[in-house]
Order: C-alpha cells, then structure tokens, then sequence
C-alpha cells in the first residue's frame, strides 16, 4: 500500500498492522472524529487494522474547512481511500457515519467496482427514510445548543465553555448540513451483508428505522438493540465490539473459504 500525504490525513490508524487481513474503516457522527475510535483495535480481532477516518474541520485537520455536501464530500473520500482497498475491508459508521459509509460504498461500487466485505451502520435510520425533525444547522447558537443538550452527545461542560464552543460550532453546523441537506436517490441494493446496531433507549432512531436497512443488501442483514441512548456506542462498547469481533471472524471465515 502507498499512500499520499493528502490521504493519510483522511485515514488515521493508532495502530499499524501490516499483516491485518482485513481494513476496517470507522466514520464518526457529527461533530466527532477519529479519536471516537482511538481504542478499539484493542478489543477488535488482530487480524483487523482499525482504520478510523479524520473529516476536515477536527482532530488534526482542526484548520480546514468542514463539508457541508455529502454530493462534495463522497466522491473525494472514495478517491482517497483508494489506495487503502488493496485487502478486504469493512465500513463502520455511527449516525452521520453510518450515511457516509453507506454513500462512499456505493460511490466505490459505481467508481472502482469494489465493495465493502461487511457495512455496519449503527444510530442511523436507513437513508430512504427521511428525517422526521426539522432541521437545525441554521438555527441561532441559542437554539442550536438546546438541540445538542438533547441529542445528549455533547458533554455539559463542553457546552458551557464559549472558548471552546466557538471552536467546535462550526464543524457541528456542517456535519448537520451533511445530514439534513441529504436527499436520498434510489440505488441499486449493496451486494455485501448489513449489521445494524441500535439503541433501546434512542430517541433519535427506532427500531423500525434500523430495520429498513434490510432493503439495501442483497446479502444477509442482521439488527441488534443495544442498551442506552443515542451514543450506546461509548455506553455499550464492550457488547458492541465483541458483536463487532463476531461478525468480522466470520466475515474473514467466509473470505478464506472462497479464496
């Protein structure tokens, strides 16, 4: 594999695996980034290399400016991630993560004829449903902060620090664009298997949301609920690596079997 400087800004790996034999690409919800991700090859199998992804506007990409368009956005992550898709490789995708990843396996499809071998998309409604609530990125900081107090994914203490909160504004203003300017067009079922993950006590996405998801593979789809809110993936990290751990095991099972 070689890469470029420009895409190893985009795809950060704590830790290195040459010899992995699978990528496993995480894409972080809105506001975040791949320090999100930062441990998880420490429960993961060793066979796989956690590859988080760093979007503009965070983390060490603070200084350049965020997306708003994920039409702008997934064609040049496609083109970036290219020279990683040299093994077998999975996309992991939490809320806003869960539609890039789901976008950029089809743009890959369309592009390059490749594929993910597993997409699992966790907090995420199925993208041929629309967003029941209104959107926020424009609204007054005001109102603004009153919705990420209820989304819960913001530490209080990080909302009462202006300083920093005039930092981080306006990459979470451009992440809700991604999501809330997103308009869903019909596409072709993805041929690699779906895992979905919820929440049981998510107020953002449901259970039937989740499972419109099946809708989008022509492979296998699995759904699992996990206990806590819309951020069960900190709150239930154990249970959701070790579902993580599974499906990947099998998913490298099934791969050396037809290779």
């Amino acid at each position: 594999m070689t890469t470029t400087s420009t895409s190893s800004s985009w795809v950060t790996c704590p830790k290195q695996n040459p010899q992995a034999k699978l990528r496993l690409f995480c894409f972080p919800y809105a506001g975040s980034g791949a320090l999100s991700f930062r441990t998880w090859s420490d429960s993961l199998l060793s066979t796989v290399e956690v590859c988080p992804i760093e979007l503009p506007g965070r983390g060490s990409r603070l200084m350049e400016s965020p997306f708003t368009q994920l039409s702008a956005l997934i064609p040049e992550l496609a083109c970036t991630l290219r020279p990683y898709l040299d093994k077998p490789f999975a996309f992991f995708g939490h809320s806003l993560g869960g539609l890039v990843s789901f976008e950029l396996a089809q743009q890959l499809g369309r592009d390059y004829g490749l594929s993910p071998v597993h997409l699992f998309v966790s907090g995420c409604r199925a993208p041929q449903i629309p967003t029941p609530r209104p959107p926020i990125h424009a609204l007054p900081e005001s109102a603004f902060l009153d919705e990420l107090r209820r989304l819960n994914g913001t530490p209080e203490t990080v909302l009462e620090n202006a300083e920093l909160m005039q930092l981080l504004l306006p990459v979470l203003r451009a992440d809700f664009a991604l999501l809330e300017t997103y308009v869903y067009a019909p596409k072709p079922p993805l041929d690699c298997p779906i895992s979905a993950f919820g929440g049981l006590q998510d107020r953002e996405v449901n259970c039937d949301e989740l499972e419109a998801w099946r809708e989008q593979t022509n492979a296998a789809f699995s759904l699992q609920m996990l206990p806590g809110d819309h951020f069960f993936l900190h709150s239930a990290r154990s249970l959701l690596l070790q579902s993580l751990s599974n499906k990947l095991h099998q998913t490298e099972l099934s791969y050396d079997s037809r290779s």
